[in-house]
């Protein structure tokens, strides 16, 4: 660290030396979404667009932010101002992630149902996938609590970052600062994907077809509202695993308004 502050190692002692990529590996931007959820320290949303920055992701969306816009954020940018300018402001994460198709959410914590779940390199890998069929997003939760579960139904897949299990503890631009690594390296070794068919549905849509299909089953009394158990949070994970495009969503709709309609007839 030199005496203004900054992590700069390039000088004599203790050196390390800092590759330069392939003229065809330079200047890589990469159309994925970066969000932070409920982050309470100003410094970190700046530390988070440093991070990104440096590695060629420029999406940043928060999700009520405590303090921004904020001086210490943009001191800790330290010049990726232009990613805080351009920041999305949002009071929820549906609204964050609304027109996404995959979406990562990132936990340390294990949970009561089982999500998918991928590693920081793996994860990276896919999402570079799922962004040739539309926007795509890591979510980052507060730093003391993380992502909650009521977070997680938002999400695809769980996203970890391997860490020492005696002290596993990262900083939140620490954490984001590996999955875009992460990025960067799986996009230099990405080849063509698959062209779908029809566009994958984004989580508005599945979140529309999921409060259809919870007001159906409830009024065919299979869904129980006073004792739902976790019904409508197994079945988020069976349609996540099945990746329905916008035609098959519209399929699975048309299937429920078929059945409202006829026990409208009934009544």
């Amino acid at each position: 660290m030199d005496r203004s502050g900054n992590n700069d190692c390039r000088g004599p002692v203790g050196a390390v030396e800092y590759r330069t990529l392939p003229a065809t590996r330079q200047n890589i931007v990469m159309s994925i979404r970066i969000v932070l959820v409920g982050t309470t320290h100003p410094g970190n949303i700046g530390a988070v667009a440093r991070a990104m920055k440096n590695m060629g992701v420029t999406d940043l969306a928060l999700v009520e932010p405590r303090y921004f816009p904020d001086k210490e954020a943009t001191a800790r940018a330290s010049g990726a101002e232009d990613l805080l300018e351009n920041a999305t402001v949002v009071d929820s994460l549906a609204d964050a992630i609304a027109d996404c198709v995959y979406v990562a959410g990132a936990s340390a914590r294990s949970r009561a149902i089982n999500w998918p779940c991928l590693d920081a390199r793996d994860c990276a890998a896919r999402l570079l996938e799922e962004s040739a069929r539309g926007p795509v997003a890591a979510v980052f939760g507060p730093e003391k609590s993380g992502l909650s579960n009521s977070d997680l139904d938002h999400c695809d897949t769980l996203l970890t970052i391997p860490t020492n299990p005696e002290f596993s503890s990262l900083n939140l631009a620490m954490a984001v600062q590996v999955v875009t690594y992460e990025l960067r390296q799986a996009q230099a070794v990405r080849s063509p994907e698959y062209e779908a068919d029809a566009p994958l549905a984004t989580s508005r849509e599945m979140e529309n077809f999921y409060e259809h299909l919870e007001r159906v089953l409830t009024d065919v009394q299979f869904l129980d509202p006073d004792n739902p158990r976790h019904l409508m949070r197994r079945l988020r994970r069976l349609f996540i695993r099945a990746r329905p495009d916008q035609n098959e969503v519209n399929i699975l709709r048309g299937i429920l308004s078929a059945v409202e309609r006829d026990r409208e007839k009934d009544t």
